[in-house]
Order: C-alpha cells, then sequence, then structure tokens
C-alpha cells in the first residue's frame, strides 16, 4: 500500500491513501488521551480526508494503558466527527494481552460508527482483514 506522506501529532501519526479509502493510524510510546483527542481534531481538519476512510489502528508500541472512561470518550469521539469523515471497517491490532483487551473494549464503545471491526495480533493479518472487509 502507498501512503500519502506521514502526519505526525506526537504519539499518533497516521498517513491516508485516498485512492484504497484507507488511513493507517499508529500510536506508540506513552499515549496521552489528549493526544488521542488531539488526532481527532486534526484529521477532522485535515484538507486530504477523504469522506469515508478503512481503519488500521497500530497499537503494538503503545506502552501506555487508557482509562475505560478515556476509551468511551475516544469511541464518542469517532461518533462527533461523522460529519467530516465516516469510517468503515475498522482493524486495530495489538500485541499485548492488555492493549487486546482495551482494544476490544474501545469497539465495543464505538462499535455504532463502524460497519465492521476486529482486533488483531499481527499487522499483517490486520491489513489482509482490512482489504477484505473494504467496500467501495
Amino acid at each position: 500500500m502507498l501512503f500519502n506522506p506521514l502526519v505526525r501529532t506526537m504519539p499518533v501519526s497516521y498517513r491516508i491513501d485516498k485512492a484504497l479509502g484507507t488511513i493507517h493510524t499508529k500510536c506508540f510510546g506513552d499515549l496521552t488521551f489528549e493526544e488521542v483527542m488531539d488526532h481527532f481534531r486534526v484529521l477532522e481538519q485535515d484538507p486530504d480526508c477523504p469522506e469515508k476512510l478503512d481503519v488500521l489502528l497500530d497499537m503494538t508500541e503503545c506502552t501506555s494503558i487508557p482509562e475505560t472512561d478515556q476509551l468511551r470518550s475516544a469511541g464518542a469521539a469517532v461518533g462527533k466527527i461523522r460529519d467530516r469523515v465516516r469510517f468503515d471497517a475498522c482493524a486495530i491490532v495489538a500485541a499485548s494481552d492488555l492493549w487486546f483487551g482495551m482494544a476490544r473494549m474501545f469497539l465495543v464503545f464505538a462499535e455504532d460508527y463502524f460497519r465492521v471491526s476486529q482486533v488483531f495480533r499481527d499487522l499483517d493479518e490486520g491489513k489482509k482483514w482490512l482489504v477484505s472487509n473494504s467496500v467501495d
């Protein structure tokens, strides 16, 4: 997959492939709740962001662990930017058991904002699933 240049809002980065309608978001290090919310604000204002995107969210290098209320708020943030961008399929990749569980919890809070979603332990598996669940 070819992506546009990296747009980084520390420690969240993302690349949008407009041709495929995909955003690859990567979180790493000690990610704070404020940085997550900043990411949504940056994405909402990004002129290169199309109206519909499939999401590949890579949490494999994230070391911080969110609280349940933060996951709930992040899920609500997905819904709040729907006027700007609709998310379709969402694949979250989480290597650790703890992050795998956190990702599943996030998807419970955000399930109304994705057509289909799933959590994976391997980035390549997540990418393959996302491609197979992409709809034009």
